[in-house]
């Protein structure tokens, strides 16, 4: 095996299906590893310590999680897209005995993934290989209205599939969600915030109750970041806003009732017939 110039041997690696490469390679800010694909981070995994979200956005996404049912009570879960599996390892660690369904595109990154960043021994964890719009409709009928959680974070490369961001796709998913579930995506978008506001419009089409939470510039459009959407057919609990709030080093906010009004106020609902990819970020975003 090729060797670094520091003698490490080189990380593993798997080319997928489109030809770009990902990656598992040390975090050199927060201990743990990091999946990378083509340049881009999309997890951060910390296998001594999974509750540790080192992405400020899914340290967003954990904070809703905690909030679901009763603390450390076993949840339902679907996740679409399955990066290192952070989210799913947190559930397990968080509220162990939970039940978790996770579809992912790229069977070379869950073989990479399972190989060098182990799931915990007993994790009752599937993951299914396939299109995430496409597995859902493979999904156990049972699992429909049972979900306390389904989580939409799925990138090719660096942008969500045009597919899985239109008012077919959410409704869809809300299907497998119970009354009180939660349907949780990650929305990457930069200025003016056009992607991003078209998504909020359309998820706001299929379930009443819609929260975003973000860092204060992104959600103001001013740069490329982050958005986490939260939304149920029941009103969503804030109790968490002080650890959202304290997540930082970045200020964050929550943007609830009139305000997300506001924020989606004219876009179009996006459709199988119209829909678009979210746009690329720039390619110096991620440099280290």
């Amino acid at each position: 095996m090729a060797r670094s110039r520091n003698n490490a041997p080189p990380p593993p690696e798997a080319r997928l299906l489109d030809g770009t490469i990902a990656r598992v390679i040390p975090s050199q800010y927060a201990g743990g590893w990091e999946l990378d694909v083509n340049g881009t981070p999309q997890s951060h995994v910390d296998l001594d310590d999974p509750t540790h979200l080192h992405f400020e956005y899914v340290a967003r996404m954990g904070a809703v999680i905690d909030q679901l049912r009763m603390p450390r009570q076993p949840i339902t879960a679907v996740h679409l897209g399955a990066g290192a599996l952070t989210i799913p390892r947190y559930i397990e660690t968080t509220r162990p005995g939970s039940r978790q369904q996770v579809i992912e595109l790229e069977p070379a990154l869950w073989d990479l993934v399972r190989e060098n960043l182990p799931l915990p021994r007993g994790a009752s964890i599937r993951v299914r290989i396939g299109d995430a719009r496409e597995g859902l409709g493979r999904l156990p009928a049972g699992m429909i209205g049972a979900a306390h959680l389904v989580v939409s974070d799925v990138y090719s490369g660096a942008q969500t599939p045009a597919h899985l961001t239109t008012v077919e796709f959410y409704t869809e998913a809300a299907r497998f969600l119970a009354p009180d579930g939660v349907l949780l995506i990650n929305i990457a978008d930069g200025a003016g915030l056009a992607f991003a506001r078209r998504q909020v419009a359309t998820v706001s089409r299929v379930l009443e109750h819609v929260i975003i939470l973000a860092e204060v510039q992104t959600l103001k459009g001013r740069r490329f970041g982050n958005l986490v959407v939260a939304a149920s057919h029941t009103a969503l609990p804030t109790a968490w806003l002080p650890r959202l709030m304290a997540a930082g080093p970045h200020p964050a906010k929550v943007a609830e009732g009139r305000e997300v009004e506001e924020f989606a106020r004219g876009a179009r609902i996006a459709a199988d017939g119209d829909a678009t990819d979210s746009p690329k970020p720039s390619s110096t975003l991620f440099e280290r």
